[in-house]
This record gives C-alpha cells, sequence and structure tokens, in this order.
C-alpha cells in the first residue's frame, strides 16, 4: 500500500524542484545587466522588417558572449516579447500578420 503512494507523491515532489530558482539565477536578475539585456531581447523580438535579410537584432555580442546576466536577460525578454501565433478557426495556426 505504500508504495502505490509514494509513486503518486514523488512527481509531485520532484517538479517542485524545477519551479524554486537558485541563488544565482536570482543575483542574475537582480543585476542591471539582466535588465538591460531582456530589454535588447524584448526590442529584438518586436521588430519585424519587411526585408527577410536586414538584421534587425538588438544585441550587443560582446555582453551576449561573456556576460551570464545579459545573455539570460536578452533570451528572456526575445522569448517574452516574440509575437505569438494565434489560432485560425480551422483549427491551424497562423503567423501574425503586420
Amino acid at each position: 500500500m505504500r508504495r502505490p503512494l509514494l509513486l503518486l507523491a514523488l512527481p509531485p515532489l520532484l517538479a517542485g524542484c524545477f519551479l524554486f530558482e537558485s541563488k544565482q539565477t536570482r543575483a542574475l536578475r537582480a543585476s542591471p545587466d539582466y535588465r538591460a539585456g531582456y530589454s535588447d531581447g524584448c526590442a529584438s523580438a518586436g521588430s519585424v522588417s519587411a526585408n527577410p535579410r536586414a538584421d534587425s537584432r538588438r544585441r550587443d555580442d560582446q555582453a551576449y558572449a561573456g556576460n551570464a546576466a545579459y545573455r539570460l536577460g536578452w533570451g528572456e525578454g526575445y522569448g517574452a516579447c516574440r509575437p505569438m501565433p494565434t489560432i485560425s478557426p480551422n483549427g491551424g495556426a497562423d503567423l501574425p500578420h503586420y
């Protein structure tokens, strides 16, 4: 009887480990470099160009390569601000129209 209860209780307990971030991650998110990276990432995600070859990305490549806080912020800002596809009435996903 104990084994089934343990098997049912174990997944939620293990999932809780992924929900809480480490002290290092909290420290990175508190830095000004994280905020700068987040801002640049968000600006990059929202910029749409008529020319698909144009690089409208806003990123400090030197900071992205050598600064973990900036890199984390840029990735999270880009992910949070990028346009999401809409669901069409026929059930398929459509790309956003600009």
